[in-house]
């Protein structure tokens, strides 16, 4: 699973906005997006007694093990992974190969509810983070700090 090396704040926010929708929607208590090396790249609801960066961490570490075991039953991929607790419940998604949607939600909120509104997120999300990356990396090529210097510019740093 890739990480995205360039990603504009534009696109980060449009990434939280998603997030806070889908939030609202699925009835969970947080729900937050992170690459495939457990970077967090955004969230949404209160993650004040949660370790979103242990979580994260964890998480990506949870669904690297996820794609080995599926692939020992003959299975490219499992889409998605949930942790049933006794009040606590977690569902980790897949968001296109690209980053992984992490869903915190309480016993009050229906697992059916969640994983219906993870399928039309994980697009959504899929898409932006597909944008972000084709305009970060336009973006990068306009603003490194070398698209403007000159032969002759060079030259004048030797004299």
């Amino acid at each position: 699973m890739g990480s995205q090396n360039f990603i504009t704040a534009q696109v980060l926010e449009r990434v939280e906005e998603e997030l806070r929708g889908f939030r609202q929607a699925a009835k969970a208590r947080v729900a937050f997006l992170i690459d495939g090396n457990g970077q967090l790249l955004g969230q949404a609801g209160d993650a004040t007694k949660v370790d979103t960066t242990a979580i994260a961490a964890l998480t990506a570490s949870n669904m690297a093990a996820s794609k080995a075991i599926a692939e020992l039953v003959g299975e490219e991929k499992f889409g998605g992974v949930l942790h049933e607790g006794e009040d606590e419940h977690l569902h980790l998604s897949v968001v296109g190969g690209i980053a992984i949607l992490v869903v915190l939600f309480d016993a009050e909120t229906s697992i059916g509810l969640v994983r219906l509104r993870v399928k039309n997120t994980t697009k959504n999300l899929e898409a932006l983070l597909i944008q972000g990356a084709e305009e970060g990396v336009s973006e990068e090529e306009d603003l490194s700090p070398f698209a403007e210097i000159t032969e002759d510019d060079i030259d004048q740093l030797f004299l």
